[in-house]
C-alpha cells in the first residue's frame, strides 16, 4: 500500500560504512559541511562599505555592492542587521531570474552588462566546486562550517534501516545511549523477551552485555557508544582497549599502560585501580607509567625515575615497595608522598565582583544550566567524567566567546545568553596541542627568542664585516642554510616498501647551516651551537643579553630548563608544548583583561611540576586575568578561589550545577564527589606564608 519494500535484513543494512546501509546524502558521516552566512558576515554591527561581507574584496564589492545597492535602493552605510531581511537574502543567495544592470571600472575601461546576480554563497558553492588549488580551498573553507545532516539527523543510516525497531529502539537510537543506560537496557531485554526470540537473542545479548559491563567497570560508562573516536581523549581510548583485555580473560600477559587516570575524578580513578588489580590477579604484569597519587600507593613495586628533568635525569633514584620508596632521602616523589613536601594552599582565596555568565547552556547532557564564571580570579569547573564539564566549557563558552570576540568559524553548543564579555579583551585557549606541525617548529621559533638571538648574531663584528643581515641566521630561508638539506639537518631517505628514514645530512652534519654562517661566533658558540643548548644554559650563556635573557628566564619559571632550544616541536609531550604556550604568554604586555582557558593543564605531570605550574598560573590572575581550569586534580582544585562542580554523575546523569563557591564550601555540599574527596585533603593541607 505504501510502495515501499524494505530488503531482507543483513548486518551491513546496520552499517554506515556501507552503501547498503549508508544515508545517500551525507554518505553515512551524519553531519553536511556548507557555507555559512554566519561566517560570511561575521559582524552584523557594521556596513558593506565597512566589509560586513567578508568574502567581497575591495573591487568586488564596488562593482556588486553599488549595483544591488542602486537597484534596490539601500544604503551601503546602513549597518548590515538593519538591511531588511529580503536586501540581505538576496545578497547572499542571489537575485534568481531577475536581471541587474551592473558597471565595472577598471582604470580606463568602463563596462556595462545586465544580468542576474548570482549570489555570494551560490558563488563560493561554485568556486570550491570547479577548484583543484589547495590554497584556493583553503580561503574558501574559512567560511564553511559542518551541520547535522538534514536527511537522517545526523543518524548516518537510510530510511531501511532505521525503520527496524527492537523494543521500540531502532539502531541509531541504541548508539546513541549512554554505555550506562545501554547496559540498563540490554539486561532488560534479557527478561523481556520471550519463546523463540528469547533462545535467539540470548548469546548475543550476553556478548553485548559483558562488553559494556567491562567498559563500565573502567569508568567509561558516561560515554555514548555513537562517540567517534576522534573526540575521545587519549585516557578514554585507552581505557577501551583496557576493557576489551579485561573481557578476553588472558592470563601471562604484560600490559603497559601510559597514565591511565588522564582525565579521570577521584572516584573514576578508584573503579580503574580495581580494574588494574583485577587484570593482575590473572596471573597478568601490569606495568603502568603514572603521577597519580593513588596509583602509586596501590603498586606492588615502584621503580622512581630522575632526579631531576632531561640531563639532570636519566637514573634509578630509588626502586621497591612504598615503604622503601617513602625512606629515600634523594627521591622527589617520596618527599611529596611523605609529606615533606607540598603544595600548599594560598592564605587567602581572590574575592570577585563581576562575572562572565552563560545563561541557558543545553549541549550534549546539560540540563540548560546557568553558570558564572567570576573575573579576575582563578575557577575551577570540576565533576566526574563526563559530567559535562568540557561541554560547558570548551563546547560552549569558549567557542562562543572566541566567535563573538574573534569571529571563529566553530559553532558553539546550544545556549541562550552570554553576558559580562565588555570586561574582557581576548580569551586564550591553552591546550596541550603542538606547537607547530613540522620538525622546523621549535621552542626559539614560538617564544619568539628566535628573532633576537639572530638579531644579536648580525650585529656581531664577524657578521657585520661580511654583511650579513638576521636572515643570515635563519634556516627558514636560503643564504644562510645548508641548502643540502635546506635548513632541516636531516635528509629523508626513501625505503620503497618501509617507513622512510631520516638520517643527519651529510654535508652540515645536522647543524642546518652553511660554513660561511658557522664561522660567526659568539663567546665562541655559533648559531647552531646556541640552538643545541637547553633553556637552562642558554640562560647563563646569555646572561648581559637582557632581551634574550628575560624570554628565556620565562621558559625557566615554567619548569622547562632541559628542553633544548632548537628541539623539533614533534618530540615535545603535551604538557610541555602547554607549558611553552604559558611562558609565551608570561613574556607579553599583560592588559589584565584576558581569558584563559585550560583543559586538565596537569596531565603528564609530577606533584613537583603541578607545583611550579600553578605558580605560573596564579602569576597571570595576580595580573587582573581570568583563568579558567577543567580539573580533576585534588592539588590544583585546593588552590582556586571559586569552584564550578557539575554533575552528580556522568552522561544522562550529569549536566546540572551540583555546587558553586570556594573549595571550603563545595568541601561541604551534599550530593557533591568532588566535595567528598576534597574535605579530607583541606583538612590536612597547610596554607602559605
Amino acid at each position: 500500500i505504501c510502495s515501499h519494500a524494505v530488503p531482507d535484513l543483513e548486518p551491513r543494512l546496520f552499517s554506515f560504512n556501507s552503501p547498503h546501509g549508508a544515508c545517500p546524502e551525507c554518505d553515512g558521516l551524519g553531519e553536511v559541511v556548507y557555507f555559512d552566512p554566519e561566517l560570511i558576515v561575521p559582524n552584523e554591527d557594521i556596513s558593506i562599505a565597512d566589509g560586513a561581507v567578508k568574502p567581497w574584496k575591495e573591487g568586488a564589492a564596488n562593482y556588486y555592492a553599488k549595483a544591488l545597492a542602486k537597484h534596490y535602493k539601500f544604503d551601503l552605510q546602513m549597518k548590515w542587521k538593519a538591511l531588511p531581511q529580503e536586501i540581505r537574502e538576496i545578497i547572499l543567495y542571489g537575485s534568481g531570474h531577475e536581471e541587474i544592470p551592473f558597471v565595472f571600472e577598471g582604470g580606463k575601461a568602463r563596462f556595462n552588462t545586465v544580468k542576474s546576480y548570482e549570489g555570494v554563497i551560490p558563488n563560493l558553492e561554485r568556486r570550491w566546486l570547479e577548484s583543484n588549488n589547495p590554497m584556493s580551498r583553503e580561503d574558501l573553507n574559512q567560511y564553511r562550517s559542518a551541520h547535522p545532516c538534514p536527511a537522517c539527523s545526523g543518524k548516518r543510516l537510510n530510511k531501511n534501516a532505521l525503520a527496524v525497531t527492537v523494543d521500540g529502539l531502532n539502531i541509531a537510537e541504541m548508539v546513541n545511549l549512554s554505555i550506562a543506560n545501554a547496559l540498563t537496557h540490554a539486561e532488560s531485554l534479557q527478561t523481556k523477551l520471550k519463546g523463540s526470540r528469547a533462545t535467539i537473542a540470548a548469546p548475543i545479548l550476553k556478548e553485548v552485555v559483558a562488553r559494556l559491563s567491562f567498559l563500565s567497570h573502567v569508568g567509561l560508562e558516561y560515554l555514548t557508544m555513537s562517540r567517534t573516536a576522534g573526540t575521545l581523549s587519549g585516557g578514554e581510548s585507552q581505557r577501551i582497549r583496557l576493557a576489551s583485555q579485561i573481557g578476553s580473560g588472558l592470563t601471562g600477559v604484560m600490559y603497559v599502560l601510559d597514565e591511565p587516570s588522564i582525565g579521570l575524578h577521584q572516584r573514576d580513578n578508584d573503579r580503574l585501580l580495581e580494574s588494574l588489580t583485577q587484570l593482575r590477579d590473572l596471573d597478568n604484569t601490569i606495568l603502568v607509567v603514572e603521577h597519580d597519587e593513588d596509583a602509586i600507593k596501590t603498586a606492588d613495586f615502584i621503580v622512581d625515575m630522575g632526579p631531576g628533568a632531561g640531563e639532570h635525569g636519566g637514573e634509578v633514584v630509588v626502586q621497591g615497595t612504598l615503604d622503601d620508596i617513602l625512606k629515600s632521602k634523594r627521591s622527589v616523589t617520596a618527599q611529596y608522598l611523605n609529606g615533606k613536601k607540598e603544595i600548599f594552599m594560598p592564605k587567602e582565596r581572590r574575592k570577585h565582583k563581576k562575572y562572565i555568565t552563560v545563561e541557558n547552556a543545553s549541549g550534549n547532557n546539560l540540563q540548560n544550566v546557568t553558570a558564572k564564571f567570576p573575573l579576575s580570579v582563578m575557577t575551577c569547573v570540576t565533576g566526574v567524567s563526563g559530567s559535562g564539564k568540557s561541554t560547558l566549557v570548551m563546547q560552549t563558552m569558549t567557542k562562543a566567546v572566541s566567535r563573538i570576540l574573534h569571529h571563529n568559524k566553530d559553532v558553539p553548543a546550544p545556549y541562550g545568553k552570554i553576558k559580562g564579555l565588555e570586561n574582557i579583551d581576548k580569551i586564550v585557549n591553552i591546550d596541550q596541542s603542538a606547537i607547530g606541525r613540522t620538525p622546523r617548529s621549535n621552542p626559539a621559533t614560538y617564544t619568539g627568542i628566535m628573532s633576537p638571538i639572530r638579531d644579536w648574531f648580525a650585529k656581531l663584528p664577524e657578521a657585520q664585516a661580511r654583511g650579513y643581515k638576521p636572515g643570515r641566521f635563519s634556516f627558514n630561508v636560503k643564504g644562510g642554510r645548508c641548502e643540502a638539506c635546506q635548513g632541516d639537518g636531516l635528509v629523508r631517505v626513501e625505503m620503497h616498501f618501509l617507513p622512510d628514514v631520516f638520517v643527519p645530512c651529510d654535508v652540515c652534519a645536522g647543524k642546518r647551516f652553511n660554513r660561511e654562517t658557522l664561522e660567526v661566533k659568539y663567546r665562541d658558540k655559533s648559531i647552531s651551537d646556541v640552538l643545541d643548548m637547553t633553556v637552562e644554559e642558554g640562560l647563563e650563556f646569555f646572561k648581559n643579553v637582557p632581551m634574550i635573557h628575560k624570554r628565556l628566564k620565562t621558559l625557566m619559571d615554567v619548569g622547562l630548563s632541559y628542553i633544548r632550544l632548537g628541539q623539533s616541536a614533534t618530540t615535545l609531550s603535551g604538557g610541555e608544548a602547554q607549558r611553552i604556550k604559558l611562558s609565551k604568554e608570561l613574556s607579553k604586555r599583560s592588559t589584565g583583561k584576558t581569558l584563559y582557558i585550560l583543559d586538565e593543564p596537569t596531565t603528564g605531570l609530577h606533584f613537583a611540576d603541578i607545583d611550579m605550574l600553578l605558580k605560573v598560573l596564579h602569576r597571570l590572575v595576580d595580573e587582573g586575568n581570568t583563568m579558567v581550569i577543567i580539573e580533576h586534580n585534588l592539588d590544583v582544585i585546593k588552590t582556586a578561589d571559586h569552584l564550578i562542580d557539575i554533575g552528580p554523575e556522568g552522561g544522562d546523569g550529569g549536566g546540572e550545577i551540583v555546587a558553586t563557591g570556594t573549595p571550603e564550601e563545595v568541601a561541604k555540599a551534599k550530593g557533591s564527589y568532588t566535595g567528598k574527596y576534597l574535605a579530607p585533603m583541606l583538612k590536612k593541607a597547610k596554607k602559605v606564608a
